[in-house]
């Protein structure tokens, strides 16, 4: 089912879905499951598998040379995504990135995707690759996300780029889109974000899902101005509960969002790591209030691979 199709069936119900990352490369689907396990009874109509960009690495060959080569850490997302969709009977969501792919190997994917009967995805543009400090696009690739949305959409109606297929069969994808209530890290302002937000509807996008953000009034704040941009799909707030005093620094840096003062006030008083965990579940529970208060269609939560934290906020919610 589509995820659009899940929000019209739950009738104004806020209900609860999740995000995992893949594990790194050497590891097993079990620890997947492991991760998947504990959420389930909260019955989650979907779950989203992240994808991680390829990596550049050195190896020194010595007499000065080094030799570069492309790694990639946390393989395994279409596969995952099938296990996932045959073990729990849930719809899986893979994010498909522009970065790291031509338009000729997204084609590729979807069209595996589809066979797999995998009929929702989120379409990012993706990150740089860690070593450069900005985004660059895979030669023959797409630059912005709104063109991967294009892609998907023409897929959907038929069209792929072999332009001479005889008779080619239609896809039938649900996409979602990222947004930003505290806007993207690249772009000028909240106005100029929102402005290519509708850029990937108008191309097609169903729905909308954020950036984790930790003051509910930057999501009402961004929900309100799409709205008055003429955006009408669903927007989907994404949560996460602070579990480390080193997230203090490094989500703000890593993810361009605000933390509240009073939240790095309490989670500064803590004299443990337990302590620090409780805190951002309870900051995270209450935030989860006021959105299902707000009739969010999801509360969408990003486990990074741990559970049992989301499992104790969904448990105050559900």
């Amino acid at each position: 089912m589509k995820v659009v199709d899940h929000i019209e069936k739950s009738s104004g119900k806020t209900r609860f879905t999740f995000e995992i990352l893949p594990p790194l490369k050497g590891q097993n689907i079990k620890s997947v499951f492991d991760s998947i396990d504990p959420l389930m009874e909260f019955k989650p109509p979907f779950i989203d598998v992240t994808y991680h960009r390829e990596e550049y690495i050195y190896k020194d060959r010595g007499n000065g040379l080094l030799e570069k080569r492309i790694v990639k850490k946390r393989p395994g997302t279409v596969g995952i995504c099938a296990a996932i969709q045959s073990k729990y009977k849930v719809d899986a969501v893979p994010h498909i990135l522009c970065g790291g792919f031509t338009k000729e190997e997204t084609e590729n994917l979807l069209i595996d995707l589809d066979f797999l009967e995998i009929n929702n995805i989120v379409a990012l543009r993706g990150d740089a690759v860690k070593s450069e400090n900005y985004f660059k696009p895979t030669i023959d690739g797409h630059s912005y996300a709104n063109e991967l949305v294009s892609q998907i959409t023409n897929l959907n109606k038929g069209i792929y780029l072999d332009e001479e297929m005889l008779n080619p069969n239609p896809t039938n994808f649900c996409t979602g889109v990222a947004g930003y209530p505290e806007k993207h890290m690249e772009a000028p302002s909240i106005e100029s974000d929102i402005h290519f937000l509708k850029k990937k509807i108008k191309a097609g996008a169903n729905y909308v899902i954020t950036q984790m953000f930790f003051d509910n009034k930057k999501f009402f704040s961004f929900e309100k101005k799409c709205r008055e941009e003429g955006i009408k799909v669903p927007i989907i707030p994404g949560l996460k509960p602070i579990s480390t005093l080193k997230q203090l620094n490094t989500i703000p840096h890593r993810f361009n969002v605000d933390l509240p003062e009073p939240l790095i006030k309490e989670i500064i008083k803590c004299k443990t790591k337990d302590g620090v965990r409780q805190v951002g579940i309870e900051w995270c529970i209450e935030q989860s209030k006021e959105l299902k208060n707000f009739n969010v269609p999801f509360l969408h939560y990003y486990s990074m691979g741990k559970s049992d934290n989301i499992k104790k906020v969904a448990r105050a919610i559900f």
